[in-house]
């Protein structure tokens, strides 16, 4: 069925027209807007191997991200990054997109768990990149540079993905700062010895997340003080984080992210703000100027990302210098060349 089913893309991927890759399209919001035929890869699917001693665990493009993930459960193990599901997320659709969730600024981004990945390529050729072990890093490590390329290099086919066990502690603490000096804080205890793994600063209020050794995080809570966050509550806020249905993120007015230093200023900018990562990721909920709100970020040291709604006309991503463009265009045509995959998904130039 496999060996058919890429004959299938292959036929496709051949016939030179623009093709729209969809996995369970629960990304589709995310990024320019893409013309051509819609390439579904959802029947791709299925874990191809899981070797719980080795971390590691590989599977097709179309498996649903939580299908991997319960199997990953019976093993007590995860992918650490939290990837979000946003619906019906498949793992080729995960790391396409290259999205993290709260845990991101303690453990890695999603292309920090890629280990290697199966890919046909614009003219129908399949490729294997890294591996299956973690220290396979010899030469360009193609296989991180697929996670976040939104498929406008090629059809991932398999991926391979490294895990971690499950922290045995777990709490959650508030405080009621503001966001001055929440951010203080937060670049403060960055530099201590805490077992911090996600934080969140919403409308005068910090929530820590605390995971590993549960004598730790507990030595942690006793130091940091702070209101302690009952089990149930904590997991729903945490949940509603990653995957964007907590109140924050609910309704049409666009939605910005914005990359920035932690050390960053609070940004004087209209809207509603939300803050993780350490302060090194900022959402803004409002209608802004994007010449404004990307002048101010590249200001600090930063850029910004039209994530969700919006008008899309100025460009969803910033711009890119001349150089770095040159750098894309130059990929693509590598692994691209006739401009088959998903153009225009991330610049209308790709």
């Amino acid at each position: 069925m496999g060996e058919v089913m890429l004959e299938a893309f292959r036929a496709r991927i051949l016939e030179r027209k623009p093709l729209r890759l969809r996995g369970g399209g629960s990304k589709d919001f995310y990024g320019g807007l893409v013309s051509g035929d819609l390439l579904d890869t959802a029947g791709h699917a299925g874990i191809v191997s899981y070797e719980p001693t080795e971390l590691v665990i590989t599977a097709r493009c179309g498996t649903p991200l939580a299908e991997l993930e319960s199997a990953l459960a019976t093993r007590q193990q995860c992918l650490a990054c939290e990837p979000p599901h946003f619906g019906a997320a498949t793992v080729g659709g995960a790391v396409a997109a290259g999205l993290a969730g709260p845990r991101r600024a303690a453990v890695g981004g999603m292309r920090d768990f890629v280990l290697g990945v199966k890919l046909m390529d614009g003219e129908g050729r399949v490729h294997r990149f890294g591996g299956e072990v973690m220290k396979n890093v010899a030469g360009f490590d193609v296989s991180r540079l697929i996670a976040g390329s939104l498929g406008t290099l090629g059809l991932v086919l398999e991926v391979s993905l490294k895990v971690l066990p499950v922290p045995p502690g777990d709490a959650s603490l508030r405080f009621e700062m503001p966001q001055d000096k929440a951010l203080e804080a937060l670049n403060r205890w960055a530099g201590q010895p805490l077992p911090l793994v996600a934080n969140c600063w919403q409308d005068g209020v910090l929530t820590l997340r605390l995971s590993g050794a549960q004598a730790a995080v507990s030595a942690a809570c006793a130091r940091l003080g702070g209101e302690a966050i009952d089990g149930v509550e904590a997991v729903a806020f945490w949940q509603g984080l990653r995957e964007q249905d907590a109140e924050y993120f609910a309704g049409d007015v666009p939605l910005w992210r914005l990359s920035v230093p932690s050390v960053a200023p609070p940004l004087d900018l209209p809207g509603t703000t939300l803050i993780e990562w350490g302060g090194a990721q900022r959402w803004l909920r409002g209608d802004v100027d994007p010449l404004r709100i990307r002048e101010l970020a590249t200001r600090v040291g930063g850029h910004a990302t039209l994530f969700r709604g919006g008008d899309k006309a100025a460009g969803v991503f910033a711009p890119l210098q001349p150089a770095l463009m040159e750098v894309h265009r130059r990929l693509k045509q590598s692994f691209d060349p006739y401009r088959v995959f998903n153009p225009g998904r991330m610049y209308p130039e790709l």
